[in-house]
């Protein structure tokens, strides 16, 4: 579970940089990425949600 935390947090880095970027240079190429990592975030949160979950049944 670490490991998946792990990575949750590297792609929320990911996205926040991206993001910034876009919003305050208007850079288009680091929105499609912002876009990309909340993409990858949508399933490691699934993923947590789902190892949570199992984790709490023991």
């Amino acid at each position: 579970m670490g490991d998946l935390f792990a990575k949750i947090k590297e792609q929320i880095d990911v996205f926040n940089e991206n993001a910034q970027m876009q919003l305050e240079k208007g850079n288009k190429a680091a929105g499609t990425r912002a876009r990309k990592a909340s993409l990858e975030l949508e399933k490691l949160l699934k993923e947590f949600r789902k190892v949570s979950i199992e984790e709490s049944k023991k």
